[in-house]
């Protein structure tokens, strides 16, 4: 069964964030967690992209977002909605 996960990306980016956005969600289906992400508005300020993966690697996912987020210092500009 596949799990959702689901980002909180703000939309006021530079462009050195916009890029690290790119290459996460990049590095997402290119390791096999997902083969699309789908983005909708959330507000004014953010947008929400959601993509399944297995259950299986929904931990694995995880982890990896987080040590992105924290290796490319994006913890203002994404994280993970819980």
């Amino acid at each position: 069964m596949e799990k959702a996960i689901q980002l909180k990306v703000r939309k006021d980016l530079d462009s050195r964030q916009q890029l690290n956005v790119i290459k996460l969600k990049g590095n997402l289906i290119s390791k096999g967690f997902t083969e699309i992400i789908h983005i909708m508005d959330k507000d004014d300020e953010f947008h929400i992209n959601t993509f399944e993966t297995a259950a299986e690697h929904r931990s694995e996912a995880h982890n990896y977002i987080a040590a992105f987020i924290n290796s490319e210092n994006l913890s203002d500009s994404i994280s993970i909605c819980e």
